[in-house]
């Protein structure tokens, strides 16, 4: 008797140590991975619950709102149907039907098979077929009666605009851990804030989602939040379908139009083609979701002239009346020559005539007296060589080449706007604080910031003051004068105040410059006394012309015709 009762002594002591053992192991040796495991299986994000803020523009209408879609899913042991008619059946419904052609039976063919590869899957019962549909391509597949398709709702993005404003706005997309996030425009720049996550905070619960208590109190509103942008549709559209026309009209490979008002640094418009679909996005290639707005460093040309005559007046090396005493012909810099864009010359010119008639060899004489030093100094305060700093992800800055590495030749090349590179945003914003007496202003797109029905306006951001008014004032006249007699002076509306710039740049390929291709180009402003807004179109190798004066300058009149009654600019009497 006494040996059994120590028998099961024995094995009661076994059987504990075993417990005390395998306890040690499970809280001690793997106790750090099994409770993260253990949170992860009954926590769950309070911004998964917040719907991603809708994008407005400046009348609060939708530029980009999130919906229900639907994922459609087939459970494979219910499924009855021959999986080869029913990969055609679904491939019917989920192929883009005004597709035409070989284009769309190819399309047709390659969704039949996907979704054949799919559904004869062996290692899982579960599969995804397609997501974001909407609530009628849902209906219909419903009403086809397969059994084992099933639908999970979902949020989608909606753009009710389609493709207008794409590079703007950016697209969402999955992240690594199939979360939606966004990316590049407003949609990448302002992730955190529309997807909820600034409000970020955890609750416990069971495995179902039933929540017991708060881990961490909110920082913010569980409401979602909305962005108002300063972007105008009625405007936009209109800049997109005018720039549209011009591209094809003057037979370039593509564009873009960016209108900012100066004073506040209010982005009333951007558009760039080519362009893509930001709700099928998977569509296109990487190179179209780069907005060349803020992310292509292009060689200005003559438009630049503004920036160097500003800087020179500035200065004090120039005044408006100064003359050119090396205008009468070509002028030799090291090996090279300088030459007029029409080889017409113009000994003894004013400041004003040389900006009048875009005088590469006069600009010259004004980089020679401003110098490497200077010219440098003025660059970096017109905010070329580092980002402007718009709200919009993805901007680009090319670099600005070090003071100390400034050739002969580079000084003078750059006082036309070739050898140095600027992006389209770089270029308004510099052209703005000309316009707006001297001081430079951040561009923002976005105008104010609202949650559960109060809004936090985003107030305009100044980089200080880069040129005297007095020398604005100057160099705004000397503008005015080339918009009504420039080269361009055949398009000039009469009675509008502009002050306007074309620029014409020869494009670099592999260390030389294409005799054929140029980069056509028009900034400008109005009314020039007390401007309301600035703008600049930018052609990429139009081939019905190289000069900005055929090309850019009048589309950019046939938009600002626009812009006028938008901003009820009337023509002096």
């Amino acid at each position: 008797m006494d040996l059994r009762i120590r028998l099961v002594g024995v094995t009661f002591l076994i059987f504990v140590l075993i417990i005390i053992v395998r306890l040690f192991f499970w809280q001690i040796v793997r106790g750090e991975k099994l409770a993260k495991l253990g949170r992860s299986q009954i926590e769950k994000d309070n911004f998964s619950l917040i719907k991603r803020g809708n994008i407005l523009a400046d009348d609060s209408s939708l530029l980009a709102a999130s919906v229900n879609g639907w994922l459609v899913y087939a459970y494979l042991p219910e499924v009855e149907d021959n999986l080869q008619s029913l990969s055609s059946r679904l491939a019917l419904e989920f192929v883009d039907q005004y597709a035409s052609g070989d284009r769309y039976r190819e399309d047709l063919e390659k969704e039949k098979n996907r979704l054949l590869g799919l559904l004869t899957r062996k290692d899982v019962k579960w599969v995804a077929l397609k997501s974001r549909l909407s609530d009628e391509k849902k209906k219909k597949i419903e009403s086809l009666g397969i059994k084992g398709i099933g639908f999970q709702v979902e949020e989608m993005r909606f753009y009710p605009e389609a493709s207008s404003a794409a590079h703007l706005l950016g697209f969402v997309g999955k992240d690594d851990k199939g979360n939606n996030k966004g990316y590049f425009g407003l949609e990448g720049y302002y992730n955190l804030i529309l997807s909820g996550k600034k409000s970020y905070g955890k609750k416990e619960g069971n495995f179902v989602f039933s929540f017991i208590s708060d881990r961490v109190k909110d920082n913010l509103s569980k409401k979602h939040v909305d962005i108002r942008t300063h972007i105008d549709k009625g405007l936009q559209i209109l800049a997109e379908k005018k720039l549209a026309e011009g591209i094809e009209k003057y037979g370039a490979k593509g564009g873009s139009v960016v209108v900012m008002e100066p004073k506040t640094g209010a982005i009333k418009v951007s558009v760039s083609f080519p362009s893509y679909d930001p709700f099928e996005y998977f569509r296109f290639g990487d190179e179209f979701f780069k907005d060349p707005v803020i992310s292509y460093g292009f060689e200005p040309g003559s438009v630049f002239k503004v920036i160097v005559m500003a800087s020179a007046l500035d200065a004090k090396a120039v005044d408006t009346d100064t003359r050119c005493d090396i205008c009468e012909g070509p002028l030799k810099v090291d090996k090279y020559f300088i030459r007029t864009w029409n080889d017409k010359y113009h000994p003894n010119s004013t400041m004003t005539e040389v900006i009048v008639n875009s005088d590469n060899v006069g600009m010259s004489f004004v980089a020679k007296r401003l110098g490497k030093e200077r010219m440098y100094e003025y660059l970096r305060r017109f905010g070329f060589g580092k980002p402007t700093g718009i709200d919009l992800e993805g901007e680009i800055s090319p670099p600005l080449r070090e003071k100390d590495e400034w050739s002969e030749v580079d000084l003078v090349t750059a006082s036309f706007g070739q050898g140095i590179a600027v992006t389209p945003i770089q270029l308004v914003r510099a052209v703005s604080a000309i316009a707006n007496g001297g001081i430079l202003i951040k561009p923002k797109v976005v105008k104010d910031i609202i949650v559960g029905g109060l809004s936090k306006s985003l107030e305009p951001e100044s980089d200080g003051r880069v040129i005297s008014e007095e020398t604005a004032s100057k160099i705004v006249m000397m503008m005015a004068e080339a918009a009504r007699s420039g080269e361009s002076k055949w398009t000039y509306l009469k009675g509008f105040k502009v002050a306007g710039k074309t620029g014409t740049a020869q494009v670099p390929i592999e260390g030389h410059y294409d005799s054929e291709k140029t980069i056509a180009s028009y900034v400008g402003f109005a009314p020039y006394d007390d401007p309301r807004f600035v703008m600049l179109v930018t052609l990429i190798e139009p081939t019905t012309s190289p000069w900005a004066s055929e090309t850019a300058a009048p589309l950019w009149y046939a938009i600002a015709k626009d812009l006028f009654v938008f901003y009820k600019i009337k023509p002096e009497e």
